[in-house]
């Protein structure tokens, strides 16, 4: 993790508990244009830039089927996030808000969570548009986004 940014007007860190190991295992690494969490967007957006998720060898068979898809949830894991804010200052506006009623990264379990346009598969690699992380992040899932539970056409 980074060096914690100082702690803006009205924000509260917790002394948190070490995390336990929760035994998540990475599935694959994300590949995306931005090299730092400032030139990273807020959200990403279905025209943004093509990103390629890396699936490791092992986890290559489960992306059968997933092209009949058009939308990916893409779960990652916020590795350069503080986890220790209950309260936050989003954009230094003075609007104190709790860490559960936002959706920045920094919270206890440090989760993003996108919705993706799946542009297409290379054998162990998904070409998506619509991610908003940094390049290197750790993939920890896939889920083809459904209604009522049939793929996309």
């Amino acid at each position: 993790m980074e060096t914690p940014a100082p702690l803006r007007p009205g924000e509260l860190a917790v002394d948190a508990p070490r995390p336990d190991d929760a035994g998540l295992v990475f599935i694959g690494q994300i590949h995306t244009p931005w090299r730092s969490r400032a030139e990273t967007p807020k959200q990403g957006t279905p025209d943004g830039p093509i990103c390629r998720i890396e699936i490791f060898p092992l986890w290559v068979p489960a992306l059968r089927g997933l092209e009949a898809f058009a939308r990916v949830e893409v779960i990652y894991w916020l590795h350069l996030s503080r986890r220790d804010l209950v309260l936050q200052n989003p954009m230094n506006k003075g609007d104190i808000r709790g860490t559960f009623a936002l959706r920045s990264p920094v919270r206890p379990n440090p989760l993003g969570i996108s919705r993706a346009r799946l542009v297409g598969i290379e054998g162990d690699t998904l070409l998506v548009r619509g991610l908003d992380c940094i390049d290197g992040t750790k993939l920890i899932d896939l889920k083809p986004e459904r209604c009522a539970f049939s793929p996309a056409t």
